[in-house]
């Protein structure tokens, strides 16, 4: 599925993890650190970036609707339509957690936070 601006139609999970995220104001607020995959619909549940901490300490990891990430070629990375307050009070844990039940009541709360519209429905 094509970004909101009509991005690349195909990515590899590779290059999309280590990419710098982006708020609207030009705020770097962190980092992809992993994309979850629905294996039995083959879509991309959402992807899970990680900001705060130093050197991996005290880190906390969002889970953002993939849709919402749109690819800067300015920046070199991702711009989400989200402030960096509204990022903070996201529901987040570790990534383990996120992944816990097939990971449907991470996606479903964070499409609901957002207020983005599901791609399952």
């Amino acid at each position: 599925m094509p970004t909101q601006t009509g991005h690349t139609t195909a990515i590899r999970a590779s290059r999309t993890i280590g990419t710098s995220v982006y708020n609207t104001q030009g705020e770097k607020i962190g980092k992809v650190e992993d994309v979850v995959l629905n294996k039995t619909d083959n879509s991309i549940m959402f992807a899970v970036v990680g900001f705060g901490g130093f050197l991996g300490i005290g880190e906390k990891y969002h889970p953002v609707p993939w849709s919402s990430l749109d690819f800067s070629k300015d920046r070199d990375g991702y711009v989400v339509p989200f402030t960096k307050e509204q990022l903070q009070a996201a529901p987040a844990d570790d990534i383990q957690e996120l992944t816990r039940n097939n990971g449907q009541a991470t996606r479903d709360s964070t499409y609901k936070y957002y207020k983005v519209k599901p791609y399952w429905m």
